[in-house]
């Protein structure tokens, strides 16, 4: 069962390389992106697309970091949170497989 998930995986990843591939051959004359000022950018059709999803990529990942950043210090905390809960008092038994079951909180 492993092979045949392996060998579709790679069936999958070589589709989606030929299709890139046969978009990018099909695309190759020029296009001229004009930008301000008169100032203008001529390449080929496959250079212009991959530049507008790279820029698009970077942006959204820009835009996340933030909230990740924000998200992970949460989730430290209430790690934090847990472990002072563990230090403060010695738990009874049952009170220590309560605080283990706790799941992770954040991610």
């Amino acid at each position: 069962m492993k092979q045949v998930a392996w060998l579709f995986k790679w069936l999958l990843k070589a589709a989606i390389f030929f299709t890139l591939l046969a978009f990018a051959l099909n695309n190759q004359h020029d296009a001229t992106v004009h930008f301000f000022f008169g100032t203008r950018w001529t390449a080929p059709m496959v250079l212009v697309v991959l530049g507008a999803f790279s820029s698009g990529l970077l942006l959204g990942i820009v835009g996340m970091v933030p909230r990740w950043w924000r998200q992970r210090a949460a989730a430290q905390q209430a790690r934090n949170d847990v472990l002072m809960v563990r230090k403060a008092a010695p738990p009874t038994a049952q009170a220590a497989n309560a605080l283990i079951d706790i799941p992770p909180h954040g991610l």
